[in-house]
């Protein structure tokens, strides 16, 4: 399958799985920092969109572990940067109808929690296809280091993704079921 055909048969899975409501399991998370030795507190977030996996409550919980959320504009160039947001913080929506930060405070995050279409057992993700995330962590990772934690449900994972140049693989992915 290709990427289209994979986008179409998982976003339907992905709407049928966010009908079943479950928390992440904040010390996936919390193992994942421990072992990669993150000393950054800055985490790069999404709010979500489209049936994605709802991460609000555990940046609610890493807040309380004096982690810095941080969540994505995407400006008018197609470009995305991460700003500076708190769960208390308004938020408003962009031209994809997506909310983000109101704040202009960049920031770059030492890890960053990422929404994906489908993922394989090699860490290949598929997004949407704009290239946002590729684009952004590609930059980042050339000013420091960064891990990139795909968020999923387990019935998001396919065989085979094919991936091209362009395509970032994922340091880690954590389903409602377990951490690869």
């Amino acid at each position: 399958m290709n990427k289209s055909q994979i986008r179409k048969k998982i976003f339907k899975i992905r709407k049928l799985a966010s009908s079943k409501k479950f928390n992440l399991n904040l010390n996936f998370i919390l193992n994942i920092l421990k072992k990669e030795r993150i000393k950054g507190k800055i985490i790069g977030g999404y709010y979500p969109y489209n049936y994605e996996i709802n991460a609000l409550n555990l940046f609610k919980d890493l807040e309380k572990k004096n982690y810095k959320i941080t969540l994505p504009k995407i400006n008018n160039k197609a470009q995305m940067n991460f700003f500076h947001w708190s769960t208390k913080d308004p938020l408003q929506v962009n031209k994809f109808g997506i909310p983000e930060p109101i704040s202009n405070v960049k920031k770059y995050p030492d890890i960053m929690l990422v929404p994906l279409v489908a993922f394989d057992k090699d860490l290949n993700r598929i997004g949407y296809g704009g290239g946002f995330y590729d684009r952004y962590i590609s930059k980042i990772k050339k000013r420091k280091k960064i891990i990139s934690i795909g968020l999923a449900y387990s019935s998001q994972k396919v065989k085979k993704i094919q991936t091209n140049r362009f395509d970032m693989k994922l340091d880690y992915v954590v389903t409602e079921k377990k951490m690869m």
